[in-house]
């Protein structure tokens, strides 16, 4: 169920301080990657957790979990095998606020991350992101030629709300066919 506190402005604010725990563990099959943590997200300590952000929906019409969970229902992915984790840490009110040095550094953190822990695969949500982070200019959304060790790579849509480029439906298709991979 999902928990009905809604941040106010002085925390939404004063999440810029803040960063949100990975959800991790080793050897999962899909480890999902944000790019950062939104205030709403930072503000709340929960990924994906901003009202209009269609990353848990696009989760459940793909078929990663039986039924539709909430940001604060995150540590059950980690029962399905799942977890979750992000390029930077830092916190801002929009990704765009990122310096390409940082979402850089950030990739390489992450490469790091996913030799450490070993997921079956790393999903980024955000394709801007994964260029810039693994610089690979002409990626597309998919499976990725390239691994990290043992892990594929997989470039999904950022699921935000204000990614107007991909619908609901699309979202659901996309996480379907990784579902599918899988």
């Amino acid at each position: 169920m999902p928990n009905p506190w809604k941040p106010t402005k002085e925390q939404l604010l004063a999440a810029t301080e803040k960063t949100v725990r990975d959800v991790i563990a080793p050897n999962l099959k899909v480890l999902f990657c944000g790019i950062n943590p939104g205030l709403y997200t930072a503000a709340v300590g929960h990924h994906f957790a901003r009202p209009g952000n269609r990353f848990w929906p696009a989760l459940y019409a793909g078929g990663f979990t039986e039924s539709l969970l909430s940001p604060f229902d995150e540590r059950e992915l980690l029962k399905y095998g799942y977890g979750i984790t992000n390029v930077v840490r830092r916190t801002t009110a929009s990704a765009d606020l990122l310096t390409r040095d940082e979402i850089v550094a950030g990739g390489k953190r992450l490469a790091a991350k996913v030799r450490r822990y070993q997921p079956q695969v790393l999903a980024v949500l955000g394709l801007g992101a994964y260029r810039v982070a693994f610089a690979r200019p002409k990626a597309v959304v998919g499976r990725q030629d390239e691994k990290i060790g043992e892990t594929l790579l997989w470039v999904l849509p950022n699921p935000s709300g204000l990614n107007a480029n991909y619908q609901a439906a699309d979202l659901a298709k996309m996480f379907r066919e990784l579902r599918d991979a899988i």
